[in-house]
């Protein structure tokens, strides 16, 4: 949908940095469905100025080893022709080819003890399948581009966007068209988006003995976004047999392909934080209201649930960037005192709230918090602090900064 609007995500210009570097790195561009990995790289391509051959696997006929061996002849003659700047290939959908890691690793050492200069890029619908190629066999010859989903300021550039908007309709571009038709655009979010991500990233690409359980989670996840809940309360709201190991890896699998995430507590240590109980974050609050059968003026009007769905924003702002690498991000509680957010880059941490109305009362949270750890910054987002708006439109790396 960005190639409607004409509109560049700022990780353009990085690969196009990254391929026109002399030194030759396979680029690996992972990201969830529908966050604009394809628009991307063709954008990159064509200014970069090199001669590119793109190819898909996305086919109905099966594609194979073979087919992508003919590919990459064809894109060696290509960059044999072209010069001092070499040549391009975009190798798309790659995950659908059985064993396309140890092959492109082997033509791609041809390549470069012959002295070519052919750069390559690949991506995939599927994270889960691309991050685990790219890890077990093109160790040392790849950067991985991570996409997160649409943040606030892009959606507001490619769509003009209110913040409502933006908080209730989340940040897939490919339904922005449908938002005045909502009961249409609901569909679309979870027959178009949501399904193909479950029936076809994860269930298909990844060991799963209970279907039924990975659905209803990540429904339970969207329902309790912003909610601290313990693994053993989840399998009782889920009325289902399993352990908590398996609901622990389930809810590892969503977030891996960019649907929901289970914040860790915050403790100054590493064990402690892995043995605590997630707060539920969606990484788009497209997914809370596709299901919540509401419209924006409803959820507007109903106070507790526009006030997750602002929380949910902010987290979600915060769980993207952690999920390119900019940052970590944690919640805090003890007893009955809690931070919503904790983000750390660095040596550096940040204390963050959310208020979605005005407050005239203490956040013993963030003073118990800022006595336990001493973060750099204590923020108030929304109420009287930082309005939502401006906390949304800049990168979190800035909230950060000295």
């Amino acid at each position: 949908m960005s190639k409607l609007t004409g509109y560049a995500r700022p990780q353009v210009q990085e690969l196009v940095g990254r391929l026109r570097e002399p030194r030759r790195f396979i680029q690996v561009v992972s990201g969830a469905r529908q966050v604009g990995k394809t628009t991307l790289v063709e954008q990159a391509a064509e200014a970069s100025g090199l001669s590119a051959r793109y190819a898909s696997a996305d086919q109905p006929t099966l594609r194979g080893v073979e087919w992508l061996e003919q590919q990459w002849e064809a894109a060696r003659s290509l960059a044999a022709g072209a010069g001092k700047g070499g040549g391009l290939l975009v190798l798309d959908e790659v995950q659908k080819i059985p064993e396309w890691s140890e092959a492109v690793k082997y033509w791609w050492d041809a390549d470069t003890r012959a002295g070519l200069d052919l750069k390559v890029v690949v991506l995939g619908s599927a994270p889960l399948l691309v991050e685990r190629g790219a890890g077990e066999s093109l160790a040392g010859r790849f950067e991985m581009m991570r996409l997160p989903h649409w943040s606030f300021a892009e959606m507001r550039a490619a769509f003009g966007w209110s913040l409502e908007e933006y908080i209730f309709y989340g940040a897939y571009p490919g339904a922005a068209p449908l938002i005045r038709q909502p009961a249409r655009w609901a569909r679309y979010v979870r027959d178009a988006l949501i399904e193909p991500i479950i029936s076809r990233d994860v269930l298909l690409l990844s060991r799963v003995d209970k279907p039924a359980l990975l659905r209803r989670l990540l429904e339970l996840a969207c329902a309790y976004s912003g909610q601290i809940l313990s693994y053993t309360k989840m399998l009782g709201q889920l009325q289902d047999a399993g352990n908590t190991t398996t609901l622990a890896h389930y809810l590892d699998l969503l977030a891996r392909a960019g649907l929901v995430t289970g914040l860790q507590k915050y403790a100054g240590g590493a064990v402690r934080r892995r043995g605590s109980s997630p707060k539920l974050q969606v990484f788009n609050t497209a997914l809370i209201a596709a299901q919540a059968n509401v419209t924006l003026k409803q959820a507007r009007q109903d106070r507790a649930f526009w006030g997750r769905l602002v929380e949910s924003a902010v987290g979600a702002h915060l769980a993207n960037a952690a999920a390119r690498g900019a940052c970590e991000a944690y919640y805090w509680r003890e007893r009955n005192r809690e931070v919503d957010f904790v983000v750390r880059a660095g040596n550096r941490l940040a204390a963050i709230e959310v208020k979605s109305g005005r407050t005239g009362a203490a956040l013993p949270g963030m003073a118990a918090f800022a006595e336990a750890f001493r973060p750099a910054r204590k923020l108030l987002v929304g109420g009287d602090g930082i309005d939502v708006e401006t906390f949304l439109l800049k990168p979190v790396e800035e909230w950060l900064a000295p």
